[in-house]
């Protein structure tokens, strides 16, 4: 299952500070370098203002022969007499290549342009040097990449934002998956998501439906499928949207999918010829498996201690389970010491299976972290085991390592890891690498399972670590043909991308292209060999495809498709190249792959699209850069030549103190967070926001265990809140036992136990039952408290509570307080990494507010969307209490009372 991931979300500022409006969902990976918005005052609306409305919203997908063809186009309108800031914001697979955007204003259209990456950096930073701050805008998901853009509109105007995108869908799991995310958060005048599938072997199956999809909205989920073409659409009207007849709220929230696949035959595959270049799709139906000899590599040191270890255990047990009667298998376990379960690999007969589950069971984690010495291992099982003919004579090899971190005991360089591993397989076998969150090195797991015809992959630490550990072993499961080698006309063909593939396993698809140097198609001969249970070997001939009389009623948007395939398979082949073999090769694969970018308008890892907006008084130079990023790259800041862990940092960011107690800084400008503690005794109450402008104040009062050992640490959390806002007269207390709203002398009491939502003019209070608390301030920031339950009987611990700041943009240049000081950017830079006291855990030089800090790169833990387990966040802790972060010292936010 490959993805058309288009993430389409539509943010809307109405004023000189940021809010959400709304959002539409695609999906792919990119990070965004963006000038931030003129300070001057623009009028501050709500994100309800009436004068900005967005009047359509159109995501029209054309596939041919796999190839996808995106354009998402969002119309909004100012319907106000005074100039807005509009945000346009889209989310899209990160396999997916930009190939343009474009913003039409006051009819004028603002294209952008490709450049080579250096050069297109150069001329942002030079916009930069004319007196403008800049800001980073870099956002990742597991399979999404984020691009954003805002514009300053007059009053009564539209703007038209357009951005296409190109991607070749890769078949996974025996499908091809289009999947938009829908988030609109409000009614659409011209809602439509709509397309058009053209696969010349035939369509065999196809499937389109929504998680948001209720029973009034499935008859507008229209497709249409006619051998070889197919026509989805969904557009639903104002009045479909709502969620009720007198209500603006929408349906439309949610996953929209579409998957299909194509006809297949015992054949050479598919071959498609047109404009002088040829593709080749390859995935025979009806082969049978080989047996396959796995030997599963697994870190247990001390930093997959908790609901990691917990997850990989999970999910051992079910690969085990589906594990093939014929199969072989191994389990490597390694921290600092190397422990194989048995020496040799072992039959997958019922009885050594339920050994190796009773095996699995007693996994725990503890120690450093030695990948060297516990993949040499694993190779050494299968080389030992093949050479004494214990393995079937037809079956494939591969090694799985499964790690969270840096190797760090034993050999610890990595360059000297992968040459020993690429010395001990010699291209006998393949080696997979699945990361564990961002701690680890994720480059060198990448480069090793290249130089050893495999691939890397994420996982991502969260409740479904287990299912996408199950999921990757899902693809790699069961082996067709191995050695599996393309051979064409040599006079015919050149520029011609891969031919040479270790493994083709069942439900994916091997891709060739090239160009042909002749059109003598009569004689196209092709031959595919490989070696699966007996030898194979298919030959045939190639017939060249007119799309035009095909699908002769077909305006396809690029009738060049063939031609963009083959450019884009190559840059991605490339890119490959360009981080393994020498240095001549990598230094030509890199070349090669940017001028293929800048040909075909390909938005990669080596250009940037560059799009100069309308200039103003105070924006003269005003430009925003579109940078794309390996998953490697991810992971680590870009201005730095040091490798950290990263996570994903919204746009806007959000500011919060949770634990004991921890406070989390997100700098989205860096794609990082800043972390502290507080120490300070039971009982102190401490400022966290103070806006003399607005006149809003939040203070917290912080609560201590049950019970203290002697000797051990005082642990402190926050117990209760108070919230003012004095010009609107509101007053909040939140404690553990519920929550006092004070409003225009009027009195209302809440439990924790019972859900409720209480709208008045001027705040929204929304209660998750023993969860959180939102509290939303008109024309204001809003402040989710979460509500951390513990049980009753503890004999140390107690309820206790974290703040977090929503939309804290809203609030004016001179707030302050423990947070608030941080509401409106800080800078700093980070240098020097090196090891630590905690092996998992290096050090660094930070230089903020004139200071060198020596800061610790650390986890804290968001809890809003999983109270019990919390989301891990990368961030550098500062050490002692803040000093050198934060504005003086902690013991300056102290206060007297809550209010």
């Amino acid at each position: 299952m490959s993805a058309v991931r288009t993430v389409l979300m539509l943010w809307i500022c109405v004023g000189s500070w940021v809010s959400t409006y709304g959002a539409l969902v695609i999906s792919r990976d990119t990070e965004v370098l963006m000038k931030p918005d003129s300070t001057k005052h623009i009028e501050k609306r709500s994100i309800n203002d009436a004068e900005v409305e967005i009047q359509s919203v159109k995501l029209d997908c054309k596939v041919a022969s796999r190839f996808a063809h995106t354009v998402m186009t969002t119309k909004a309108l100012n319907k106000g007499n005074s100039s807005k800031e509009i945000f346009f914001e889209v989310e899209l697979p990160k396999t997916a290549f930009i190939t343009n955007f474009s913003m039409e204003i006051e009819g004028k259209t603002y294209v952008g342009e490709v450049k080579e990456k250096e050069k297109a950096k150069k001329q942002y930073e030079k916009a930069v040097s004319s007196g403008q701050t800049a800001g980073l805008v870099k956002a990742s998901g597991r399979k999404m990449e984020k691009f954003s853009v805002s514009v300053n509109i007059a009053a009564l105007s539209p703007v038209i934002f357009t951005l296409t995108y190109e991607e070749l869908l890769k078949r996974r799991l025996g499908n091809y998956e289009i999947m938009t995310r829908v988030k609109p958060k409000q009614l659409v005048q011209h809602f439509e998501i709509v397309a058009d599938i053209y696969e010349p072997q035939g369509i065999a199956f196809l499937d389109a439906y929504g998680t948001f999809i209720t029973n009034e909205l499935q008859p507008l989920v229209e497709k249409t499928v006619t051998d070889k073409k197919a026509h989805v659409s969904f557009s639903p009207t104002l009045d479909q949207q709502r969620k009720c007849p007198d209500c603006d709220g929408t349906l439309i929230d949610g996953d929209f999918f579409i998957k299909y696949d194509v006809n297949r035959a015992e054949s050479i595959g598919d071959i498609q010829i047109a404009n002088g270049y040829f593709v080749h799709y390859f995935a025979p139906a009806d082969m049978p498996r080989i047996p396959k000899n796995v030997v599963f590599v697994i870190d247990i040191s001390g930093s997959m201690h908790g609901r990691k270890i917990e997850q990989t255990r999970e999910a051992l047990l079910t690969i085990l389970s589906d594990l093939h009667e014929d199969d072989y298998f191994g389990l490597v376990l390694f921290d600092d010491k190397i422990s194989p379960w048995r020496p040799s690999l072992t039959i997958a007969d019922e009885v050594n299976v339920l050994a190796a589950k009773k095996f699995v069971k007693t996994i725990d984690s503890n120690g450093l972290t030695n990948i060297n010495d516990a993949v040499l291992t694993a190779v050494q099982m299968i080389e030992k085991d093949t050479l004494h003919n214990l393995l079937p004579e037809k079956s494939v090899s591969m090694v799985i390592l499964l790690t969270d971190g840096y190797p760090n005991t034993g050999e610890s360089d990595t360059v000297k890891i992968q040459q020993n591993v690429k010395n001990a397989i010699d291209g006998n076998f393949s080696l997979f690498s699945l990361g564990f969150g961002y701690g680890l090195d994720y480059g060198f797991l990448d480069t090793m399972a290249k130089q050893n015809d495999g691939l890397a992959r994420r996982i991502y630490e969260a409740s479904d670590a287990a299912v996408q550990l199950q999921g990757f072993y899902d693809e790699v499961a069961s082996p067709l043909l191995s050695d599996v080698h393309f051979k064409y006309p040599e006079n015919a063909v050149n520029s011609l991308t891969n031919s040479d593939f270790k493994m083709l396993f069942n439900g994916s698809e091997i891709v060739v292209a090239g160009q042909l140097t002749e059109y003598d198609v009569d004689n196209f001969l092709i031959e595919v060999s490989g070696q699966g249970l007996d030898d194979y070997m298919l030959q045939g001939k190639a017939t060249a495809l007119e799309w035009d009389d095909t699908f002769p009623e077909q305006e396809y948007i690029f009738g060049d498709f063939t031609e963009r395939l083959w450019a884009y398979l190559t840059i991605e082949q490339l890119m490959e190249k360009k981080d393994k073999g020498s240095p001549e090769e990598r230094a030509n694969a890199t070349a090669e792959a940017l001028d293929l970018s800048l040909k075909y308008n390909f938005v990669t890892p080596l250009t940037s699209m560059v799009v100069t907006k309308p200039e103003n008084e105070e924006n003269p130079d005003d430009v925003m850069i579109a940078d794309k990023f390996t998953e490697e790259q991810r992971g680590r800041p870009q201005s730095q030549g040091y490798v950290h862990p990263v996570a994903h940092y919204p746009a806007y960011p959000s500011y919060y103190v949770d634990g004991d107690p921890h406070f989390i800084i997100e700098v989205p400008e860096k794609n990082d967070a800043l972390c502290f503690n507080i120490d300070e005794k039971p009982g102190t109450i401490f400022n966290l926001v103070s806006d003399p402008v607005l006149g809003i104040v939040v203070n917290g009062q912080t609560i201590g265990d049950k019970k203290v050992d002697p000797g051990s640490k005082v642990n402190t959390y926050f117990g209760r809140f108070g919230i003012v806002h004095q010009a609107l007269g509101i007053k909040l207390v939140v404690s553990t036992d519920g929550i006092t709203v004070s409003l225009n002398k009027k009195t209302m009491k809440f439990l924790w136990s019972e859900p409720a939502v209480a709208k008045a003019e001027n705040i929204d209070l929304h209660i998750s039952i023993d969860r959180s608390l939102t509290v939303t301030l008109k024309d204001s920031v809003k402040f989710v408290i979460i509500l951390h339950k513990v049980w009753h009987k503890h004999p140390y611990h107690q309820d206790y509570l974290g703040f977090y700041t929503i939309d804290s943009h809203l609030l004016s240049p001179r707030v302050h307080g423990l947070l608030g000081q941080f509401y409106h950017s800080v800078q700093f830079e980070v240098s020097n990494l090196h090891p630590g006291e905690d092996p998992e855990k290096p050090d660094a030089t930070m230089d903020i507010k004139g200071h060198k800090l020596t800061v610790t790169r650390g986890w804290q833990r968001d809890f809003r969307s999983d109270v019990k387990n919390g989301e891990k966040v990368p961030c550098w802790f500062v050490h002692n209490n803040g000093t050198g972060l934060i504005d003086g010292s902690h013991e300056d936010y102290v206060v007297s009372s809550l209010f």
